[in-house]
């Protein structure tokens, strides 16, 4: 059907959601096409898109549509039905009524499920597959979007989000069903018996684990501080119960602890806008902290924000990615706890970075796809071949995992590992900004950005479609006045020097600089943009950032925007 047939299926349902056919009676013809001209679909971390009317958007019909297809999925397991899917939600709208639909779906396949009893953060959902014993688990989130929007995210019994396979597999179940809008789902009180409420058991066996990653447990806590946001939505709870638990002093920005849907009080909810740390920079300057901290709504990235020589600076997802591996692996060699056969993990998009301070401390390193699943599943291969041991793993999009408990990026983690390390530097006179610039001084200077083109709509997907097609057919030759040396073509699995990738096959194209920097591109799977990544190599840190400017500007001409 096109869009037009698929507008009069759904306004002419007769027991369509009241406010969704409202809705669509308001929609013009542009809303209308947008609303339903495609489906919305499984990207690299399930599926996000605005709530509202229409296929290719969130409501309780696509919901219950994906749902038909996990549920499928988990019986077609051994003992899935049994086994169950446990469920998460965060604060967005519809969230809760979302987690309530999935478990009656699931019912409604004789699957049984564990719903949270309220919100909580992604890495926990993640966590209590495992303890549970789950077949899956459902988050319903959408992340650090904005709020006009919901997602839906799915994951194995290891408590890892589902790898392709699996997904494609979901995917065949949900495509299987004909009608969305007549889709059988059993009553409250005929699912009631497959359903039981999670809680504070689940919570104090996470924090349990959480607060039993210190590299340095019982490390004196006097004398440094930290202030706190969740952004309004789910680490509230887990990051203040862990730390305070383990004596820091922890001021939390209290606008931004109730979950608000709205997010009323913080100008983005995502801690790769400099605009969302506003509140928290005040009220750092209020109290003299010495570090900042803020998680976004589904708590699996952090942003941290170091104060250093009396001004209070921003630190990149790769920046304090690597300093976190600098304390930890510094650390465990000190004590002799470092494993010989130690390996860390990050992404393809990931700065050069933390991979040059793995492997001064004798870590191998092993890169994956942008997602988090291929982490995860890295580390369930080596759990199982004991090859290598896990110490670490991170993309360069503010989430990292520290103990692999948990399958997911995990905030509460980061958090504790960023006032740990924090902690451990002042007590040495220095600030995380000194340890970043020692890094530098030692592996060279980098500095990485990003420049995430947004393109809504059926004329932005064909923009993005045509971007990618137009690299592939002709790959620049150089970028900035500088020699391109390698060029990786990830759909393809191929390089330009004839070798191939041995990576599954995903929409995403990197060149290599002759003086050492990369610039990659790639559309998101979870929002209508094409993010450009840069990671430029510098003498210094004005070398670096002036060549940035140089590289941004050179590639945007390069695909004509």
């Amino acid at each position: 059907m096109n869009y037009e047939e698929k507008y009069q299926k759904w306004v002419s349902k007769e027991d369509l959601d009241p406010s969704l056919k409202a809705e669509l009676l308001s929609m013009d013809e542009t809303a209308k096409e947008d609303a339903f001209y495609t489906d919305v679909e499984f990207g690299t971390a399930g599926m996000r898109g605005i709530l509202g009317a229409g296929t290719n958007r969130l409501n309780i019909y696509v919901i219950q549509k994906a749902n038909v297809g996990f549920a499928k999925y988990i019986a077609s397991l051994p003992d899935g039905k049994e086994k169950g899917v446990a469920i998460g939600y965060d604060n967005r709208h519809m969230s809760y009524k979302f987690a309530i639909e999935s478990a009656k779906v699931l019912a409604t396949y004789g699957v049984k499920s564990f719903i949270f009893e309220s919100l909580r953060p992604t890495p926990e959902l993640s966590f209590a597959v495992r303890y549970l014993k789950c077949a899956g688990g459902i988050m319903i989130t959408a992340s650090h979007n904005p709020k006009e929007h919901n997602g839906y995210k799915v994951y194995d019994d290891t408590g890892c989000q589902l790898l392709p396979e699996a997904a494609d597999q979901v995917v065949k179940y949900v495509n299987e069903v004909d009608d969305e809008l007549n889709i059988k789902v059993l009553s409250d009180e005929e699912a009631y018996p497959y359903i039981t409420w999670i809680g504070e058991e689940v919570d104090e066996a996470y924090y349990k684990e959480v607060m039993a990653i210190e590299v340095n447990p019982g490390m004196d806590k006097n004398d440094f501080k930290i202030v706190f946001s969740p952004q309004h939505g789910t680490s509230n709870i887990a990051v203040r119960t862990c730390l305070t638990r383990l004596g820091y002093d922890l001021v939390p920005v209290l606008a931004q602890c109730a979950p608000d849907p709205d997010f009323s009080n913080t100008k983005s909810p995502n801690p790769e806008v400099p605009s969302s740390y506003e509140l928290a920079i005040k009220k750092a300057k209020e109290v003299d902290a010495d570090v900042v901290v803020i998680t976004d709504p589904d708590g699996d990235r952090l942003g941290v924000v170091a104060k250093h020589n009396g001004e209070y600076v921003l630190m990149s997802g790769n920046q304090s990615a690597a300093v976190y591996l600098e304390y930890i692996l510094s650390q465990m060699k000190e004590k002799g706890t470092l494993p010989s056969n130690a390996v860390m993990y990050n992404t393809i998009v990931t700065s050069d970075l933390g991979e040059l301070v793995a492997r001064s401390y004798g870590v191998d390193v092993e890169k994956t796809l942008t997602g988090f699943k291929f982490i995860g599943d890295k580390i369930r291969k080596y759990e199982a071949t004991k090859e290598k041991v896990f110490v670490f793993g991170y993309e360069e999009s503010y989430g990292c995992v520290i103990k692999d408990f948990v399958r997911d990026k995990d905030a509460v983690q980061a958090v504790l590992t960023a006032a740990e390390a924090g902690n451990f530097y002042k007590k040495q006179g220095k600030d995380l900004i000194d340890v970043l610039n020692e890094l530098y001084a030692k592996h060279g200077t980098f500095k990485e950005t990003q420049i995430a083109l947004s393109k809504a709509g059926a004329a932005g997907a064909a923009r993005i479609k045509e971007i990618m097609d137009n690299l592939r057919k002709d790959a620049p030759a150089q970028i900035g006045g500088v020699k391109v040396v390698l060029a990786e073509d990830y759909g393809n699995s191929t390089r330009s020097d004839g070798t191939t990738i041995d990576l599954p096959k995903s929409n995403v194209l990197k060149y290599y600089l002759e003086d050492g920097s990369w610039i990659a591109a790639r559309p998101s799977g979870t929002e209508p943009k094409c993010k450009f990544y840069f990671s430029i190599k510098g003498k210094d840190a004005d070398d670096a950032a002036a060549k940035t400017e140089v590289f941004q500007k050179d590639m945007m001409n390069i695909i004509g925007e």
